[in-house]
């Protein structure tokens, strides 16, 4: 994934307006070179999701022009860009090939009903207050699924890369098959596929040592590069060349399938056949569109707000109303579902946007050159575009994926991995479902009573007139975090009181709500008060991550015992707590070492024994200033061992720790 600095040129805070429509003329500047340059990435991205997901290329395009038109005067998020996204390609294909398969007109036109009624349901879902059911889906699972479509992705493109026509399957299947793929390769369309992946992956790196041409995105590299290159080929006319004895095909079905004249787009609107949701299959597809495209979107929209440099948020609500209203509007004409998409999103804050308005004047781009030019679109091979997108796979499916996860805890990588295979090998609903089940049982498994599986016990206490205290009783997990929030959102956020949240009394704390607790410590913080959790050091977590799950029991710690002469003492006891020691216990006595046995058995000398017990760390460091500064001159003894306790922070340097790691 791209990186999260925010831009370098940032204004300072009150010069961003927070109205209605805020900065339309103030910021034009700013926000309309960020509009440009996000439809340099928009535009060949938008034709490659919509190939892929087997709907016309215009289709994405249509999709991209509403969606950023309509939602700048609905939704009240200001950097995020609408639009199709990859993460919608394997739903949108699996419908498009349910009803018929890609280039029937059919089974085109039933997948826009569907996208229909998915869009109501998406506005329905925003009037009625739900886009908070986003919370409900555990973070492993969620990024298990979307590593799974970044693989089929991948998979789905090789052929297309490759110049091999008409390859279709499952993905297991398709995996099986490219051993094929490669040998079966139309070589002038496979040197446009590699070129265009080298692009895909090197230019991110060579661009930024070519100064202003760093500013280019690689996509459009791409299509500088694969344009001419086809047109060396005459993609435009049917021929036949010959290579080492093989004769290859080549034509225009290699190319993008554009209309013909200025303003032919319009030719191409194309309306719903509503009599395919008399089907149940296609209440199926409503579902997936509905539940995985509103998830995405609210993921995507939430991403944003953390990097928007002005911190301003999204009303999720409202948000989830644009989009629907979005999808509404794109399938009633033809277009693909949409989403607020995280890349071309990040790619706008880079590129200095301040308003929601750089998301509309990408969307006026768009529409100017898809209606001005199609006859130059049409020569955009589509092994470049299935370039893009096996580099879009890639980065969803990044190894760095699974060891972030890794780190964070075994049982999190258990349901990532469990997530990512069902998906591969049924659907993403059943996938997520599976990573679901997985995370429950794992919770079971670790003493989590299933009545409060679902339901928080919460207290509240008020602890002084504009500070409450909310203590959470047996567990605080993904399945009963909806409830818990609204609780936190209500009395905090809602009757603008600072916030006390203790889980000491909790048996589990699971990894998607130290997540949530941190992004609830930010809204806080965003809003002038202030969110304390405490209780989390009397919780063991099962991996060294700051966000990983925590659960009741017994810590290993430190104990050093140090023995030393007398005179040592104070040196010893000063440097200790420089070390970072809390407390210590001092004991005079006497005894004898290995050297006065050997001079005398019979003799004593006055000691100090001198124990401690401390974290990992504080216990290396004492261990470190006794090898550096004691033992080489004096006569001391040390050993550590390993002790339980029940409560780390009686042992910490202070007394709790934040959600993120730091400390209060």
């Amino acid at each position: 994934m791209s990186d999260t600095n925010s831009p370098k040129s940032t204004a300072p805070i009150d010069e961003i307006p927070r109205g209605r429509f805020p900065g339309a003329m103030k910021f034009f500047r700013h926000d309309i070179v960020s509009g440009f340059l996000v439809f340099l990435i928009a535009l060949p991205l938008c034709l490659a999701i919509s190939v892929t997901s087997g709907y016309p290329p215009i289709a994405g395009i249509f999709t991209a022009i509403i969606g950023a038109i309509l939602t700048t005067f609905v939704s009240n998020s200001e950097l995020t860009i609408k639009g199709p996204a990859a993460g919608l390609i394997v739903i949108a294909l699996g419908c498009i090939n349910d009803f018929g398969g890609a280039g029937n007109p059919d089974a085109y036109r039933a997948a826009l009903a569907v996208g229909v009624a998915a869009a109501v349901l998406q506005i329905l879902c925003g009037m009625f207050r739900a886009g908070i059911l986003g919370e409900f889906f555990p973070i492993s699972a969620v990024h298990g699924m979307l590593a799974a479509i970044g693989v089929i992705i991948i998979i789905k493109q090789i052929p297309y890369a490759l110049g091999v026509i008409g390859a279709k399957g499952d993905p297991l299947t398709m995996v099986q098959h490219i051993p094929q793929y490669i040998l079966d390769a139309n070589p002038a369309i496979a040197a446009i596929g590699v070129a265009s992946l080298l692009i895909m992956f090197l230019w991110p790196t060579i661009g930024r040592k070519l100064g202003p041409l760093k500013l280019i995105p690689a996509p459009m590299i791409v299509l500088l590069v694969a344009v001419p290159m086809g047109m060396g080929f005459d993609l435009l006319h049917v021929h036949s060349y010959f290579l080492q004895g093989h004769e290859y095909q080549l034509s225009d079905q290699y190319l993008v399938d554009m209309p013909d004249r200025v303003f032919g787009m319009f030719d191409k609107v194309t309306y719903p056949e509503f009599s395919a949701l008399g089907q149940l299959k296609a209440w199926k597809w409503v579902l997936m569109f509905f539940i995985i495209g509103s998830l995405e979107s609210l993921l995507s929209a939430k991403a944003v707000d953390l990097l928007d440099p002005w911190k301003r948020r999204t009303n999720m609500d409202r948000d989830i109303i644009a989009v629907g209203l979005g999808n509404l509007c794109a399938s009633f004409v033809g277009g693909l579902p949409m989403i607020s998409e995280i890349v071309r999103s990040k790619a706008n804050i880079d590129n200095g946007a301040r308003t929601r308005f750089a998301d509309m004047w990408h969307g006026i781009f768009l529409l100017l050159c898809v209606a001005m030019i199609p006859t130059v679109l049409h020569q955009i091979p589509l092994a470049a575009l299935a370039a893009m997108l096996v580099y879009t796979g890639f980065r969803l499916a990044h190894p760095t994926e699974f060891i972030d996860v890794y780190h964070i805890g075994k049982e999190q990588l258990a349901i990532f991995v469990t997530t990512l295979v069902v998906v591969l090998a049924t659907d993403l609903l059943i996938g997520v479902a599976a990573g679901i089940v997985l995370k429950m049982i794992i919770h079971v498994s670790n003493g989590v009573p299933l009545r409060s599986l679902f339901k928080p016990y919460l207290e509240v206490e008020d602890v002084n007139a504009d500070t409450s205290m909310i203590i959470a009783r047996q567990s605080a997990v993904f399945s009963n975090w909806i409830p818990f929030r609204r609780q936190i959102e209500d009395i905090g956020l809602v009757q603008r009181r600072n916030l006390i949240i203790d889980l000491s009394d909790t048996q589990l704390v699971d990894h998607s709500v130290m997540g949530k607790l941190e992004e609830m410590e930010r809204d806080f913080q965003q809003e002038g008060l202030t969110f304390e959790v405490r209780g989390l050091d009397t919780l063991q977590p099962l991996a060294e991550n700051a966000q990983a799950a925590r659960k009741r029991g017994l810590a290993a710690i430190r104990r050093v015992t140090v023995m030393a002469n007398h005179s040592l003492k104070y040196w010893l006891l000063d440097e200790f707590v420089k070390c970072g020691v809390t407390g210590y216990t001092v004991t005079t006595c006497t005894g004898a070492g290995r050297r006065n046995i050997e001079i005398d058995s019979v003799a004593e000398n006055e000691h100090i024994r001198i124990e401690v017990i401390a974290p990992v760390a504080v216990c290396n460091d004492v261990i470190d200033f006794l090898r550096r500064d004691i033992l080489a001159d004096h006569h001391v003894t040390a050993c550590v061992e390993t002790v339980d306790v029940v409560r780390v922070g009686h042992f910490a340097a202070v007394e709790e720790v934040s959600v993120n790691g730091s400390h209060h």
